[in-house]
């Protein structure tokens, strides 16, 4: 069973996710909250599995309080937003989120999204965060990091957090660099634990602050 917090400051949105969520057995909506200070206290007492956080939001943005929540390591966070280059979105990935979706994305796939990062998986569109990155970080909206934080890495680490950040998959890494997939899988666990990320998402992100690939280079 799979708990969640529905966040959105529009009851007509909420009304939708309680709909689509209610449809699934394996998924329980443990509460909902119409801005981030709520979404933060109700993360605390409930501790859901994933909190669904809206962005643009009163009281207490998306951003800050999937700051607070993923900081407090109560619940896995997966935002939805209205635009895909939303700077908001950018920021919420640098706070923690475990991904973002589209408020229009179809309800299975919304379903299979709370699944993977229920799972301590990452829900991103390798080619839509790229796109949010390029726009940030290429038009120096977002800070870089010096690229030192990335010498505890060994240079067969390094490729594969490159390829990482590129957007493939496990076994095209592995078939990209000719290991195993179990190889590549410890190099991405051994990745995040030396970086001190938690998913791929974070890893993606890094990347490109400390320059390791450069907006449009993927």
């Amino acid at each position: 069973m799979i708990r969640v917090l529905v966040v959105d400051d529009q009851e007509l949105m909420r009304a939708g996710f309680r709909m689509v969520l209610g449809a699934h057995e394996d998924i329980e909506l443990t509460g909902e909250a119409s801005n981030g200070a709520e979404a933060v206290r109700l993360a605390g007492e409930l501790r859901p599995d994933v909190v669904l956080m809206d962005v643009r939001m009163p009281v207490l943005d998306g951003v800050e309080a999937t700051k607070q929540i993923v900081d407090a390591g109560t619940s896995r966070v997966l935002v939805m937003t209205t635009f895909d280059l939303d700077e908001y979105v950018y920021a919420a990935l640098q706070g923690g989120a475990s991904g973002f979706l589209l408020k229009d994305t179809p309800p299975a796939h919304l379903v299979s999204a709370l699944h993977a990062v229920a799972s301590g998986d990452a829900v991103v569109s390798p080619s839509v965060t790229r796109r949010l990155l390029d726009r940030f970080i290429g038009n120096g909206t977002g800070p870089l990091r010096d690229e030192s934080a990335l010498d505890v890495l060994t240079d067969r680490e390094r490729e594969v957090l490159v390829l990482i950040a590129k957007g493939l998959s496990n076994v095209e890494i592995a078939g990209t660099l000719f290991l195993s997939e179990a190889t590549v899988k410890t190099h991405v666990g051994r990745i995040l634990a030396k970086l001190e990320l938690r998913d791929r998402v974070q890893a993606v992100v890094l990347s490109y602050e400390t320059g390791l690939i450069r907006p449009g280079q993927a």
